[in-house]
């Protein structure tokens, strides 16, 4: 298990150089390494000294068609600063309506926030705080002793990827505004949501990494969970290293076998699990980067061969995710040439545009013409099937326009995606003209890069507000509700 190599806490500062004493009867010397190796994970916070969120690649500018979802977005948001499911395909309705809830309240949110607004700037300031005062009076109001942390079940999120989607996306959102908040009680506030969340998290994980196995496709929300943990992790939260591990392990053992093909809670759709394990595995690759470089400042001035021996054992660790990482990254570029892969169950869904975004999240990290190539094409896609009204339609299992709107957005500001980067090695400012990561390179950087990519669409695209999109043959299994 990586447990024992290199869990990380990205953004921290490690904590003050361990004592190493020879005691009577004390193990041997691989395990007191391995016991101090994990003493070395243990740091005290220090987000705001020691972490710099950029972007991987230099932004391009919000489209046109980016700027009608966000209106359409603002305009279904209650009063109450949540966000219902939105109008549903008429044969899909499910029993719960557009009450305001906490899953499509935060996806909704995490657009604004990818569009440029912070809880204190930003166009979107306002609808942003209202969201978040929405979301934490509902965390707060949440059993102590559940996974839940909303009172509202029986969603489309819910019943189609998780019982508990609703709490890894809370933990994504909340991790994301932490550090904008302001120094007052709101921005308290936040934190301590924050920490309700993950310790919720932390507690009810199962010994094989998992959370929860209800649901259609409830890999999609494991790779919620994993994002919400290690954009935690890197905003300089404490997680549970244990907790970090089984999930990267989990995500790991899907790509065991040396390929991306439909694995267990994925409904038997290959794109769902792929997109995950890809997923999964950068945002883990992600947190490395801040804690390799903490680790070899602290191997260059380490005495101790103890000491020494331990640090490396943590590097080691992390140079084998990333080499495994590099080729899970290869394998799912080698798929978005195939277009049975990037069709999904055959019709869009909330599904399919949740994986498109993982998949964006992951390549953008790379950058280069492959990037560039997903980018332009999945871009033009979304472009042409988005409603008049600025909004886009599921057509099976989550058809709520929000959460389905929410993710089109996301995947069309994939290259705002944060990115943690130690202090001093910020993005140039410079335009990026030729797809290059505007971040340091992972050192060393191991494995290819990716292959070119081809757009998630079939030839039956129709645009309209009541049409079906990339229609195909009935999926591997049946989604009529």
């Amino acid at each position: 298990m990586r447990t024992h190599h290199s869990l990380l806490l990205a953004g921290v500062l490690l904590a003050p150089a361990l004592a190493l004493h020879d005691e009577p009867s004390a193990p041997d010397d691989d395990t007191r390494i391995r016991s101090l190796a994990h003493g070395i994970r243990q740091g005290a916070s220090a987000i705001d000294d020691d972490l710099v969120w950029t972007t991987a690649v230099t932004p391009k500018p919000l489209s046109a068609h980016v700027h009608r979802g966000l209106g359409w977005l603002l305009a279904q948001q209650h009063e109450s600063g949540g966000w219902g499911q939105g109008e549903e395909s008429a044969s899909m309705g499910g029993g719960v309506g557009d009450r305001a809830n906490v899953g499509d309240t935060c996806a909704a949110a995490l657009a604004l926030v990818r569009a440029g607004s912070t809880p204190t700037e930003g166009p979107h300031a306002a609808a942003l705080r209202a969201a978040l005062d929405f979301v934490c009076t509902e965390v707060e109001a949440s059993p102590p002793n559940s996974l839940l942390v909303t009172s509202v079940t029986g969603t489309r999120l819910q019943s189609k990827i998780g019982t508990y989607v609703d709490t890894f996306l809370a933990s994504l959102l909340l991790s994301e505004v932490r550090r904008d908040m302001p120094a007052d009680e709101s921005g308290a506030r936040v934190a301590r949501a924050l920490r309700t969340v993950l310790d919720k998290i932390e507690r009810h994980q199962r010994d094989d990494g998992t959370w929860d196995d209800r649901g259609w496709a409830p890999v999609l929300s494991q790779s919620l969970a994993s994002k919400g943990m290690n954009r935690a992790v890197q905003a300089g939260e404490r997680v549970d290293l244990d907790v970090l591990g089984r999930s990267e392990d989990y995500a790991r053992k899907q790509y065991a076998g040396g390929g991306l093909e439909a694995g267990e809670g994925a409904a038997g759709v290959a794109l769902y699990s792929a997109s995950s394990t890809a997923s999964s595995m950068q945002d883990s690759a992600n947190s490395d980067v801040l804690r390799e470089a903490e680790l070899r400042v602290r191997l260059a001035g380490a005495d101790s061969p103890k000491e020494q021996k331990a640090l490396k054992l943590e590097l080691d660790g992390i140079a084998d995710a990333r080499e495994k990482n590099a080729e899970v990254q290869a394998a799912m570029v080698g798929r978005l040439d195939d277009e049975q892969f990037l069709s999904g169950f055959g019709s869009n869904g909330g599904e399919e545009f949740l994986s498109y975004m993982n998949i964006g999240e992951s390549l953008v990290v790379q950058g280069g013409n492959e990037w560039l190539a997903w980018d332009e094409k999945i871009s033009a896609n979304l472009d042409r099937i988005q409603n008049q009204d600025g909004s886009w339609s599921g057509h099976h299992c989550i058809t709520g326009r929000t959460f389905c709107t929410s993710m089109a957005l996301m995947v069309l500001m994939a290259d705002r995606t944060p990115v943690p980067v130690p202090q001093g090695e910020e993005a140039d400012d410079e335009p990026r003209v030729d797809g290059q990561p505007s971040v340091p390179e992972q050192q060393p950087a191991d494995g290819d890069e990716p292959a070119d990519g081809d757009e998630p669409a079939g030839d039956d695209e129709t645009v309209g507000d009541d049409e079906t999109v990339d229609v195909a043959d009935a999926g591997p299994r049946g989604c009529r509700r």
